[in-house]
């Protein structure tokens, strides 16, 4: 009894969640094929893309071509299983050597690109053509894997990402990191409570050797001055911003509506391109930060105040 034989048919339906441009080139890449040939099997008619397989051998491509994102279907090749002569696959013997007009059709080796007459075997490498698309065909059904078994150049799949903590480490003495906005005014506080008994220390010996006295006052004022610029970067790098615009302070009158900025815009919640995001804030620093904003508040009320009592000091005089 003869075996039945099957075939493929395709009618440009593409599977699902696959774009149009992706299944060209996956079928262009599978057949060794130009572009013009891949774009006449989308025309909207049926086609048959391969004919008189067996059962195995259509299963085979039914798996690469759906892997590649055409919407094949197999289908029982009646003509090729009640016809009673030779076929592509399975030629006459006898009639091997006769001259066929199949001869004269041009043909594109897959593998080597070569253009000859239709045959079985590329007169250029020597392959057997059915067999070379069968093994392509297998291949397709696992490229991930036969691409980067062959190269060593392929992506690796180990996760090499540098895996940020949830906070970053604080510290005061570097351009580094990142401070919110309570801990910006807390170390500013601690910074001017640190630095009042040096400069009073300074006052000292001015008064004893006023070289000594002012070399240890410019000692003191570059220190603070450093340890400032360095908190402030990191308010800047919450924010998200560069630490070099900390020199717009400098200008006048801009200076001052970019410090209160500083006091007022939030630090991004997430990571940003410095770091992690500090760490909550502690009660010590909440507190230091309310005794900042209380000084604040006094000077303004001092300064109100202050004047009206010496105008009225001087009228009772």
């Amino acid at each position: 009894m003869t075996q039945a034989r099957f075939k493929i048919v395709f009618n440009g339906e593409l599977m699902p969640d696959v774009a149009l441009e992706t299944a060209k080139e996956n079928l262009a890449r599978l057949f060794k094929s130009d572009q013009a040939r891949i774009n006449a099997l989308f025309s909207g008619s049926t086609i048959d893309i391969k004919r008189d397989l067996s059962e195995n051998e259509a299963d085979q491509y039914l798996k690469a071509l759906q892997s590649a994102g055409a919407k094949v279907r197999k289908e029982t090749d009646k003509a090729a299983s009640l016809s009673l002569v030779a076929t592509d696959d399975h030629p006459d013997p006898a009639q091997s050597t006769a001259p066929s007009a199949e001869s004269s059709v041009e043909m594109t080796c897959p593998k080597c690109q070569h253009q000859q007459p239709k045959a079985i075997e590329c007169s250029a490498c020597g392959i057997v053509i059915e067999k070379f698309i069968a093994r392509q065909a297998m291949l397709a059904e696992n490229p991930p894997e036969v691409a980067s078994a062959a190269t060593p150049y392929a992506t690796p799949k180990a996760a090499v990402a540098e895996e940020l903590p949830e906070f970053g480490e604080l510290k005061a003495f570097t351009t580094d990191g990142r401070i919110g906005r309570l801990r910006y005014l807390a170390w500013s506080m601690v910074l001017v409570f640190a630095c009042l008994p040096l400069f009073a220390i300074a006052g000292g010996f001015m008064m004893a050797s006023e070289i000594l006295g002012g070399l240890l006052i410019a000692v003191v004022g570059i220190a603070f001055a450093v340890v400032g610029i360095m908190i402030g970067v990191q308010r800047l790098h919450d924010i998200g911003w560069s630490g070099w615009l900390l020199l717009v302070t400098l200008v006048p009158a801009v200076g001052s509506v970019f410090s209160l900025l500083m006091f007022i815009i939030p630090g991004s919640t997430e990571a940003n391109r410095f770091g992690p995001p500090p760490p909550p804030n502690s009660k010590a620093v909440k507190v230091l930060a309310a005794l900042w904003l209380a000084v604040i508040v006094l000077g303004i009320v001092a300064a109100i105040v202050l004047p009206a009592y010496m105008g009225f000091a001087d009228t009772g005089l």
